[in-house]
């Protein structure tokens, strides 16, 4: 019997350089992927999971995070009173329940490891999700569940885990594996953006962690890695040597919005999808394309 997942860590303090002078004044996470914030996507993925408190690791300038998760007085009156039914209801609905959202400051940019480590006190003392925000998983189940299966199986700790051509590898954390089962693979190994020749497989983690809160023990000592930042993936490999680490190949496909291609084919795959654009979106691109 593993304890249940309950409690889910975005980290959502970066400052989004790629897509300056878009993100001068904006939060990068707050980006539409058609007409939705890119956030708005990963915590629908955690909530489909069953997380009942989310954690948001935020920086200077994040504010507007807190305020979409927040009701908004004066928009819902003025829906109201102009007979905006249809949204007022979907503002509503996607409120989060009072007391189920925390905020907490991660005062300088040290790394994924050190803002996993801002939210312990709200974590406390039992296992948790980590979903990053930049990685939008589109799978008709969401990745977060998906990956319960291995987690209920094995407990400890879980990674999803997705194939690159080996020529990539150098871009991300990749792991190595032992044992598969029909959950997914024990992993044996991980190391932070090999050089493509030491790389020990093709298999790099994708955004989504399942942890056991004795991580927080090891990030308390963790020292600067790669990019002399504090590596979420260094505690790990120290986590590893007393825990299972399982990896989980999703059944989905993985958009990097934390790129500009991949926020832009974010925003077409999307749009394609919406029954009321669908069509005449793609009948516009086809035109485009035609030119």
């Amino acid at each position: 019997m593993v304890n249940p997942i309950r409690k889910a860590v975005f980290p959502v303090a970066g400052l989004g350089t790629r897509f300056l002078p878009a993100t001068k004044a904006t939060a990068k996470e707050m980006l539409t992927i058609v007409d939705r914030p890119a956030l708005q996507y990963v915590v629908d993925e955690a909530i489909e999971a069953g997380i009942e408190h989310m954690v948001f690791v935020t920086g200077r300038g994040k504010g507007v995070i807190e305020d979409h998760f927040d009701s908004a007085f004066e928009l819902e009156a003025t829906l109201k009173s102009r007979n905006k039914t249809k949204e007022l209801e979907q503002l509503q609905r996607e409120l989060p329940k009072a007391g189920t959202t925390s905020f907490t400051r991660q005062q300088a940019p040290l790394g994924l490891g050190h803002a996993i480590w801002c939210a312990r006190d709200i974590i406390g003392n039992e296992p948790f999700a980590v979903l990053l925000p930049d990685m939008l998983m589109k799978a008709e189940k969401g990745c977060l569940k998906q990956m319960l299966t291995a987690y209920e199986k094995h407990g400890g700790n879980v990674l999803a885990l997705e194939k690159v051509p080996h020529d990539q590898v150098s871009k991300y954390g990749v792991v190595a594996v032992g044992g598969q089962d029909e959950t997914g693979y024990e992993i044996t190994g991980m190391v932070e953006k090999p050089k493509t020749e030491d790389a020990p497989s093709d298999l790099i983690i994708s955004g989504r962690y399942i942890l056991q809160p004795e991580i927080f023990d090891i990030l308390t000592h963790q020292e600067p890695g790669a990019g002399g930042e504090i590596q979420i993936t260094d505690a790990m490999i120290k986590l590893m040597k007393t825990q299972r680490f399982t990896g989980f190949e999703f059944d989905g496909i993985t958009y990097d919005t934390g790129s500009k291609i991949g926020f832009l084919t974010a925003n077409v795959a999307y749009a394609l999808e919406r029954p009321e654009l669908g069509g005449e979106f793609r009948a516009e691109i086809e035109k485009l394309l035609g030119r």
